[in-house]
């Protein structure tokens, strides 16, 4: 595939099932990796065979154009959204959204329903209203169960917005619902998140945890706070998405997993995905969090680490390209517990101090810790409070 299409691919409005990210992983990776003698599975590049599960619904299908959206790109269509959604019967069912530019008001949000479909066409794109509020969201799940939101792609207001404070202007939020799930979007220039899982309506407010949400095969980019924000939250798991060029506060992580005030995360499980690009760290997994596994994933070039583990409990990171990060690859820290590293792939981090080498050689076994600069750039590191750190073989491009 060229350079263009590859783009197209990536960020274009139709994104194929499962199958944009399988194509720029597989460019990814240098030709030295495969001819190295890896074993199979850490060298090897496919996409996930996770399908996301279906949620329960009822047969009713409704079409919001028919309760007045015009999809127009000027027309305020957020009543005819909640009209649609508000009519399905007790059983729920699926709200259609044909190709065209719909615009939504997020401080007045469209509020899904429990057992529905919000099924956008290809075409289909949903813009926000521009605003001034610190706190608003397009799309807003909250305390319902078994929803779908898939197809289409958000289009948020951080380059039209009113204010100049604040930091929870979501693409889609996800507050004390379970069983959900978000496929095939893509979710790009929002004044917060592209998508948030967990937090609070309002400030200092206690969070509601969400449970069994699933997030596949999104693209989140360009967002001013992070790409995916995981906040109070448990079993969730996101494969085979992009989180990238996540910049415009203090942080900007293409995932941040970070529980607020005293509530936990748990279950977490980060498989095949691309995560670069962001003005801070790749992904963080910040307190309070247990049960955390990232796999395959492809993370790179990010203003921070790679991985950042700050005190969880029980992680397993494993068979990552992890490249070109302006830190260390990975970096665990501040009592970070029971975590292990296995079969990744290490090539030119630590950049601040080694700058950006593309060129690489063959991939040779590291065994245990490595810090400093070894190869081409600096790897694996941690803290002496950490506890129950395990590493067996990984690889560094030599």
């Amino acid at each position: 595939m060229k350079n263009a299409e590859l783009v197209q691919a990536l960020h274009g409005a139709e994104l194929p099932r499962r199958n944009f990210l399988r194509t720029s992983l597989l460019m990814a990776v240098p030709a030295a990796l495969a001819a190295s003698g890896m074993p199979h599975a850490v060298a090897s590049i496919s996409t996930s065979a996770y399908t996301p599960p279906r949620r329960a619904r009822g047969a009713a299908t409704v079409d919001v154009r028919n309760f007045g959206a015009l999809g127009n790109g000027s027309n305020d269509d957020t009543t005819a959204f909640q009209r649609a959604i508000d009519s399905l019967p007790s059983a729920g069912g699926t709200v259609t959204i044909p190709a065209g530019n719909y615009v939504i008001d997020p401080t007045r949000k469209v509020r899904l329903r429990s057992k529905m479909h919000l099924k956008l066409a290809s075409g289909a794109t949903l813009r926000a209203k521009r605003n001034s509020a610190d706190r608003a969201y397009v799309l807003m799940a909250y305390k319902v169960s078994n929803v779908e939101i898939s197809g289409g792609q958000i289009i948020g207001d951080r380059d039209a917005h009113l204010g100049t404070t604040g930091e929870w202007g979501h693409g889609i939020q996800v507050l004390g619902s379970s069983r959900v799930t978000v496929r095939d979007i893509k979710v790009s220039r929002c004044w917060g998140d592209g998508v948030c899982v967990g937090g609070a309506m309002v400030a200092n407010a206690d969070p509601i945890p969400s449970e069994d949400v699933v997030i596949a095969n999104i693209v989140s980019t360009g967002n001013r706070r992070h790409g995916l924000t995981i906040a109070n939250a448990h079993n969730v798991k996101v494969y085979d998405s992009e989180f990238s060029n996540s910049h415009g506060l203090a942080f900007g992580c293409g995932i941040d997993i970070e529980p607020s005030n005293s509530n936990t995360a748990t279950n977490m499980h980060i498989e095949n995905c691309l995560i670069e690009n962001n003005a801070s760290n790749g992904i963080l997994v910040y307190k309070r969090v247990s049960g955390t596994a990232i796999k395959k994933c492809t993370i790179a070039r990010n203003g921070g680490y790679g991985i950042l583990t700050i005190a969880p409990r029980s992680g397993y990171v494993a068979q990552n390209r992890i490249r070109h990060n302006y830190l260390e690859g990975l970096m665990l820290r501040a009592g970070t517990r029971d975590y292990q590293a296995s079969g990744n792939y290490f090539r030119n981090n630590k950049t601040r101090l080694h700058g950006v080498n593309t060129s690489g050689g063959r991939a040779v076994p590291m065994t245990g810790l490595v810090g400093g600069n070894r190869g081409t750039g600096a790897h694996i590191q941690k803290t002496a409070d950490c506890v129950g750190i395990r590493v067996t073989t990984n690889y560094y491009a030599k």
